[in-house]
């Protein structure tokens, strides 16, 4: 049987103004750009939500897991981009949403999890708490009958290399992460988006699939440090920090308890390999190559590089 999708509704992107990875902000722009009208849920009134405006997008601001907020989000939308940050009221919010979303009758509903989630079953998760609640979250969207699309990313370069390692390299010219010797694939959020975005625009052969996003190459670190000196015109050494004193640093930066326990996590799978993954299904949704470590680089090289003091 052929689906046929509604083409004049808007579509709703939550996390539409997040900074982390910011997978919402650039999709929606590159909904715009495709001459899509885009609904974008923010959770507060800021320079962000105000700059969605600018570009055409409705702002609706809220928590996902308001109910009646979700109702006034999703009425008289037929697609839905799902994403939050990382957050201990994670499952409430995908079940809330996606509760919200049948009653309405959506079309599509694209989800974007994680790619852990792929090694993992009923008699196996991860000790993240986070990971599990993706898990779940996957579960419960496919009991619901929804027509779901579900995105599995890899680590982000905007995450890992960039928020949680720009200081170090700015400052002492370390790639200070604990990640031991471990090999990972670190893909671009605004590859994601992209992916994402050619989804949206004709969710027909979409719905039911599940795609693993990876980067442009799975290495360690000590490679990704070489790049970052190619790439900056200066030695750049990687320094596999003790994880206790990295989670330490996180903690006194008042990073909430939730996320550094993710973070923990993901640093424990990085030293035992578990992100050393590669596939084409980037390539395949949107036949263009993954960004590579290099152009990251050369492209925030200016976050990456100390200012120049004047006498």
């Amino acid at each position: 049987m052929t689906m046929k999708f509604t083409q004049d509704s808007p579509i709703l992107v939550t996390g539409a103004a997040g900074d982390i990875g910011a997978i919402g902000r650039n999709l929606t722009a590159m909904l715009l750009a495709k001459g899509h009208q885009v609904r974008a849920l923010v959770r507060r009134e800021d320079e962000r939500a105000e700059a969605l405006r600018q570009l055409g997008a409705e702002v609706v601001q809220g928590d996902l897991t308001d109910l009646d907020l979700m109702h006034r989000a999703i009425a008289g939308i037929k697609r839905i981009y799902f994403s939050m940050s990382v957050s201990a009221v994670y499952l409430e919010a995908t079940v809330n949403t996606a509760a919200v979303a049948k009653h309405h009758g959506v079309e599509a509903f694209v989800n974007m999890s994680q790619m852990t989630v792929t090694q993992m079953s009923i008699t196996e998760t991860t000790d993240s708490p986070q990971h599990k609640l993706h898990w779940l979250a996957e579960q419960a969207l496919a009991w619901s009958g929804l027509p779901v699309v579900t995105v599995r990313s890899t680590v982000f370069l905007e995450g890992f290399f960039l928020r949680l390692a720009a200081a170090s390299i700015r400052d002492n010219d370390e790639l200070a992460l604990p990640l031991g010797n471990g090999k990972t694939s670190p893909i671009s959020a605004v590859d994601v988006a992209r992916a994402v975005s050619v989804i949206l625009d004709d969710p027909a052969l979409h719905i039911g699939h599940v795609y693993n996003l990876t980067g442009f190459e799975s290495t360690d670190l000590d490679h990704y440090a070489r790049v970052f000196s190619e790439a900056l015109g200066r030695t750049i050494r990687y320094r596999n920090v003790p994880l206790s004193e990295w989670t330490d640093t996180l903690r006194e930066f008042g990073v909430p308890t939730h996320l550094v326990n993710h973070l923990a996590v993901m640093a424990e799978l990085h030293v035992q390999g578990r992100y050393d993954r590669m596939t084409d299904d980037l390539f395949q949704l949107t036949r263009k190559m993954p960004t590579s470590m290099y152009d990251f680089v050369k492209l925030h090289a200016a976050e990456f590089t100390p200012s120049k003091v004047t006498a």
